[in-house]
């Protein structure tokens, strides 16, 4: 065979070793016969096995590079260059741990902007699942570092974490990226583990069969392939002539206005699933006309195909991503542009959504395009049935994304996920604890770190107590800290209510830094908000204590707000509460004989501001 020795793609270029710790270089060759690797100067030999693998180990490296590792089988000589080590962390979870940088420059596109940090780099993992068993090694991937033209697709909170680090320590990091949006804490378990949930098995079973999965996949593919098909056929606004609706000469004097960013919910376009049309007219000066611009045209539900004078600008496929589409020089014209949005509604109720900017940006210029938009029905159709995502079900990802990972030396896991479980939150603690022994003992590095993010605040405000699934995660979230070597970067003040993917990651990666500074770094730090501890019952009062208070408590306004108290019957009502030294004292003239209390306890507790003086907010809770 060409090819006498078979490397992972993950011990390729540009390679990130773990530092201080038993690194595995692995592969495959020609069984019986002898294999030697040369690095730092050092020579390895070892047999190839009667399976074809061989298995190299070295211990204790050091931070630095970049090295070369060569390795010498039979008549062939493999090198692996710009190899590096330092310190390698997997990023797991589900999409918000998966937002790429791009996704945030309405807050950071100054800071990101030229970003040049060779000693950072991101393996991304592709998406693999298989239900019948572990995957043994990576199928494909590369070492990419971050520079001025890569930052933009780097996970947003590994970049920001990894900056954080390296600008302190010079230290190389390497980020192993696994996250998959809208995935739930089983999907990353093993099958072993996963028996002990007895909910998740008949599902699992159901995978196992090949011929399930892959006839629902191409059935979901077509049914879903024709949904559009025949929006297509049946849309006026693509097909009329002499003009179709994008045109800038298509006269739409006849069209409906409506005012726009909202929701259609409450208007005649509510129970429409298909196409709407709109176009919106905006005015330039001859100074601006011509010039490359940017259209912020907010998030949108649930798809789009966007024009500007007759020509696409851009198109989403699903409700999401904030819509930010380049428009090219010589496009824009003197006086009269004209928008037309083709707004595509599979299943939701359609609509611009609020407080997003909506605006065309010209150098340093915006000219706003909220306000009267006028709009027409382009195709009226069926809402589209939900389709099969079988990287949601259980064990898959475990086995096909994670499993492959195990001989690769890490430092330690950022985690962020939780979202997809919050329709079911009460196991969640159990769950993700299994998720966190399951990766420990896989890697076989002993209690590594594993830092995950709280939920952040999401959903528009209630004034009145709530159930809600993501106060119980949240609290769940919390109390897996009872796992030795865990940390939690508290979030519930960097949220959007109109976005489940808040746009400051900076905040979350440095949060979950602070974590890594202190425990992985030994720094004397504050690396968390204060997270409830104990309470004590003083006849019609109760007073809480906190970990990780800091420097003391403190208030971000006049009154500590979100604070809630009862008595032996549960019900809960508004407290009042004051900061007394290091600890809070809660009480209400409705609950005389208290018994417990919960802060922050809603999908959005946008009014929760309790702080250490380090300025980080703490986790929400309720006592036990």
């Amino acid at each position: 065979m060409t090819n006498k020795i078979w490397l992972s793609p993950l011990l390729s270029d540009g390679m990130v070793l773990q530092r201080d710790s038993r690194v595995k270089i692995w592969g495959k060759g020609v069984p019986g016969k002898e294999l030697k690797l040369t690095f730092m100067n050092n020579e390895y030999k070892t047999v190839v096995n009667d399976d074809g693998c061989w298995m190299v180990v070295l211990y204790d490296l050091k931070a630095g590079g970049p090295y070369e590792i060569v390795i010498n089988h039979e008549d062939e000589e493999k090198v692996i260059k710009d190899v590096l080590v330092g310190d390698v962390w997997v990023l797991g979870g589900q999409s918000n741990m998966q937002i790429p940088v791009s996704r945030t420059l309405d807050l950071f596109e100054d800071e990101v902007k030229g970003a040049n940090y060779p000693e950072i780099r991101q393996f991304t993992v592709p998406m693999v699942y298989n239900f019948n068993g572990p995957v043994d090694e990576v199928a494909e991937g590369m070492w990419v570092p971050v520079n001025p033209e890569t930052v933009y697709s780097f996970s947003a909170i590994g970049y920001f974490f990894s900056r954080k680090i390296y600008d302190k320590y010079k230290i190389p990091i390497g980020l192993l990226f696994t996250a998959i949006g809208g995935t739930p804490a089983e999907a990353w378990m093993s099958e072993k583990t996963l028996m002990r949930f007895d909910r998740y098995t008949d599902i699992l079973e159901q995978c196992k069969d090949e011929s399930y999965v892959k006839d629902t996949i191409a059935s979901d593919a077509e049914r879903i392939q024709n949904w559009y098909d025949e929006l297509f056929k049946k849309d006026e606004g693509l097909h009329e002539i002499p003009e179709p609706w994008y045109s800038e000469k298509y006269n739409d004097s006849d069209w409906r206005d409506i005012d726009l960013p909202a929701s259609f919910r409450g208007t005649e376009l509510e129970p429409i699933r298909g196409s709407v049309w709109l176009r919106k007219e905006f005015w330039l000066p001859e100074r601006l006309a011509g010039k490359e611009g940017k259209l912020i045209l907010g998030t949108l539900i649930d798809g789009d195909d966007t024009y500007i004078n007759g020509v696409q600008v851009g198109n989403t496929g699903y409700l999401y991503p904030p819509r930010r589409y380049k428009i090219p020089e010589g496009l824009l014209k003197t006086g009269r542009n004209v928008i037309a949005v083709r707004l595509i509604i599979t299943s939701n109720i359609g609509g611009f959504v609020t407080d997003m900017p909506y605006y065309i940006k010209i150098e340093d210029e915006q000219i706003p395009i909220s306000g009267t938009w006028r709009y027409k029905i382009g195709a009226i159709s069926k809402a589209q049935d939900p389709i099969t995502f079988f990287q949601y079900k259980p064990t898959g990802l475990y086995n096909g994304m994670i499993y492959p990972l195990r001989n690769y030396s890490i430092r330690g896991v950022l985690w962020y996920q939780g979202e997809s479980n919050t329709g079911y939150p009460y196991d969640y603690k159990e769950l993700f604890e299994a998720v966190i022994n399951d990766w420990r003992k896989l890697w076989d590095l002993g209690n590594i770190p594993f830092y995950y993010v709280q939920l952040a605040n999401y959903c528009p405000w209630r004034m009145e107590p709530e159930v809600s699934g993501w106060a119980e995660l949240r609290e769940a979230q919390r109390r897996v800290l009872e796992l030795p070597n865990t940390g939690m970067a508290v979030t519930i003040d960097v949220g959007m209510y109109n976005d489940l993917h808040p746009w400051d990651k900076k905040s979350v990666g440095e949060r979950l830094a602070l974590w890594a500074l202190n425990h992985v770094f030994g720094e004397d730090i504050v690396c968390s908000g204060p997270i409830y501890d104990r309470m004590i019952v003083e006849e019609n009062k109760i007073r809480l204590y906190f970990k990780y208070t800091g420097s003391g408590l403190t208030v971000k306004g006049n009154k500590l707000e979100t604070f809630e108290i009862c008595g032996k019957d549960g019900v809960f009502y508004p407290a009042e509460a004051e900061i007394d030294n290091d600890s809070v004292v809660v009480y209400s003239k409705k609950v005389p004989q208290p018994s417990r209390v919960r802060y922050a306890w809603a999908d959005n507790p946008e009014k929760a501001n309790l702080y250490n003086k380090e300025g980080l907010p703490a986790s929400p809770f309720i006592t036990q």
